[in-house]
């Protein structure tokens, strides 16, 4: 059966949970007497055995909303810093959203040759000559970690916006400097975590905002990576250098935390980090795992270098949202054996079931922080809640537990 949905714009077909037969199917024998007679009704009533068959589970695909027309506005950008190829996606971004690159500088000679290919942008001879080009609003990075956050207080205090990878700061003392500059000189430190790259978690936020599952109480987050170590540079094994994994892989899931949960504070009540399978490089953290406690919820979340080559996709990302009324899952980048892409999301409350795929959905990030750059607005992300997501894993990195 095929339906429209009647408020969300949504696709939906109903399908039955399948039905499984054994020999034992032909004699009429419920799962009510089986248990009777294996011995396993330990006293339960009636009641108690009457499964019931499962309820149908409804099929959606997330329609898109309807194309705005308005003019977008246009940016002039720069980059400084291409030591990890998440600056591609971020370049891509902008670009479609409205920026046009004007300059790149890295000290990384193969990283701006790859980079010169795919974007011919010209090379500045220094990262004094990006800084002091007052037609330049904006500077991405994705420079070595420990090196970015310093960079963004460089460029704000040259009147420019900065949108850079995660992690964008490595150190509390980092931290305080990214705050004070961003109180000084009113300018955006952007910080280009996941979610914003994800079609299931946004639609996910939309339900959960919505109150698709009543008031939310946890989130849990399992984050697991492909290490790939022959692509790997020498600062990636340092946690000196990338912060350590809480750190770094951790502040996709504090990020997923705070927007799910809408926490304006929250604090870490456990975070242990280990190196389980590396003993070649002794400073690695190949597995870590934080539990935090927020003023509007609380969350879990572990991550690791332990997906399998056999995957096929970096890792099988899943988060699950516990509501007072229901609850989400995402799975995100893969539905492994399941669904063919990415972007799934389910979720059961009061009344159904539900399956909804989000593959359509727009990506609204990249629209918004150029309008945001050019109307001095804050749609794209919240500051405050970008920030706090990142003390979160530093507080985790610092104060966890080595196993």
């Amino acid at each position: 059966m095929v339906r429209e949905g009647a408020s969300s714009g949504t696709t939906t077909t109903s399908s039955r949970a399948p039905s499984y037969t054994t020999d034992v199917a032909s004699e009429n024998v419920s799962r009510r007497s089986v248990l009777k007679v294996a011995g396993f009704t330990g006293g339960l009533s009636e009641a108690a055995l009457a499964f019931g068959p499962a309820r149908p589970v409804q099929q959606e695909i997330a329609a898109p909303p309807r194309e705005d027309d308005t003019r977008k506005p246009s940016i002039r950008f720069a980059v400084i810093g291409l030591d990890h190829s998440h600056i591609n996606s971020i370049v891509d971004t902008i670009q479609r959203s409205g920026g046009e690159l004007v300059s790149v500088y890295s000290t990384n000679p193969p990283a701006l040759a790859a980079f010169q290919k795919r974007f011919r942008a010209r090379v500045a001879r220094s990262e004094d000559e990006i800084l002091n080009d007052s037609s330049i609003q904006l500077v991405c990075s994705a420079a070595v970690p420990n090196l970015r956050g310093p960079l963004g207080v460089r460029v704000m205090r040259h009147r420019k916006d900065f949108l850079v990878d995660k992690p964008a700061i490595t150190t509390l003392e980092q931290l305080a400097d990214v705050r004070g500059a961003i109180q000084e000189t009113g300018r955006i430190f952007g910080i280009m975590y996941g979610r914003l790259d994800s079609r299931a978690t946004l639609h996910a936020g939309t339900l959960v905002k919505d109150g698709a599952i009543g008031r939310l109480v946890q989130t849990l987050q399992l984050a697991p990576h492909l290490v790939n170590p022959n692509t790997r540079p020498e600062w990636f094994w340092d946690p000196e250098r990338y912060g350590g994994t809480l750190c770094d892989l951790g502040s996709h899931q504090a990020d997923e935390f705070v927007y799910f949960t809408g926490s304006t504070s929250a604090e870490v009540a456990m975070s242990r980090v280990a190196n389980v399978n590396h003993p070649d490089r002794p400073k690695f953290q190949d597995f870590g795992e934080m539990m935090l406690r927020g003023d509007a919820g609380f969350g879990y979340f572990r991550v690791d270098w332990f997906t399998p080559d056999g995957l096929g996709v970096f890792g099988d990302d899943r988060t699950f949202l516990l509501g007072t009324e229901g609850y989400i899952e995402m799975r995100k980048t893969i539905d492994i054996a399941g669904r063919p892409g990415a972007d799934h999301v389910f979720i059961v409350d009061r009344k159904s079931a539900r399956y909804i795929d989000c593959r359509n959905l727009p990506l609204p990030f990249g629209r918004q922080f150029v309008q945001d750059i050019v109307s001095r607005t804050r749609l794209a992300q919240d500051q405050s809640a970008a920030l706090l997501a990142t003390e979160l894993v530093l507080k985790g990195q610092k104060n966890a537990q080595m196993l």
